[in-house]
């Protein structure tokens, strides 16, 4: 099919097509390998989700991500079973909606972005040494655009995550999670940047854009793989900009693909902004 995708979710399913508890999914990704992330020569994650996610919704009239037919695209998916229950013939699906081509909306076509601390390549999770630490990552935009939706991710004992403009050391966002179980995911409530008078917030390729998080671990030891920091959204680039060309050649092209598919011992794991976008966009 061919279209602009305005809402997804993830779903895990037994042999018989029974959804099961949305607990058993850790994550699920999606990327196009023949186009670039905006701020790295890797593949774009077009659509990701995690137990937290629930319902990505968009403004239908409004914006859309772009999928045409005969494209190219790879997925993964980590399960994880918190429960003393054995399931048969397990698999993930992703339900999208999406308006067909050839209609007049929605108006804008917009493209998913991330920015991580543990870029560039690799797991994104980190090991949380005791008591108050912080991670950054800085980077520049491919082409000009706004920024229409941001939100960000982090795990268990995360106090804020960060967007800087680093050129003009001018904090542009920031984000704290809400209120979660011990030992669940941090959600980071959305930030919508479009209204009736602007339509994002701009970036541009002449500036560098940096992510910070920062973590308060209280249990006097390191915590293993309990770090992530992670913003992301959504991205419409300036009319007339080009995106660049994916060099299939590149070593950071290369090493991401073989790390997303696990050729490096171990599948990615927590590697797509989508799934940190926790709110409804429509609201």
């Amino acid at each position: 099919m061919s279209g602009a995708i305005y809402q997804f979710h993830a779903e895990v399913i037994d042999e018989n097509g029974r959804v099961l508890p949305a607990d058993l999914l850790h994550h699920v990704n999606v990327m196009d390998p023949s186009e670039r992330e905006l701020f790295l020569p890797i593949s774009r994650r077009i659509l990701a989700s995690g137990r937290e996610t629930g319902v990505v919704r968009l403004p239908w009239i409004l914006f859309g991500a772009r999928v045409h037919a005969g494209e190219r695209i790879l997925a993964n998916a980590m399960l994880h079973n918190p429960t003393a229950v054995s399931y048969h013939g397990v698999r993930v699906r992703m339900v999208m909606s999406y308006v067909p081509e050839r209609r007049p909306w929605p108006f804008f076509s917009v493209v998913p972005w991330q920015l991580d601390v543990a870029f560039p390549v690799g797991d994104k999770s980190f090991d949380l040494p005791p008591g108050r630490s912080e991670r950054s990552y800085e980077g520049s935009p491919a082409v000009p655009g706004d920024l229409v939706v941001i939100g960000g991710h982090m795990h268990e004992y995360g106090r804020t995550i960060e967007f800087w403009d680093a050129t003009t050391n001018k904090l542009l966002w920031h984000g704290e999670p809400a209120p979660a179980s011990r030992g669940e995911p941090k959600a980071v409530p959305l930030g919508r940047l479009y209204g009736l008078t602007r339509m994002g917030m701009h970036i541009t390729p002449e500036h560098r854009y940096r992510v910070r998080v920062i973590y308060e671990n209280p249990t006097g030891h390191v915590v293993e793989m309990g770090g992530m920091g992670v913003v992301g959204g959504l991205f419409v680039p300036d009319r007339g900009a080009i995106w660049p060309t994916t060099e299939t050649s590149d070593s950071l092209y290369r090493q991401d693909l073989r790390h997303f598919l696990g050729l490096n011992g171990s599948a990615s794991r927590g590697d797509g902004m989508s799934s940190h976008i926790h709110s409804h966009a429509d609201r």
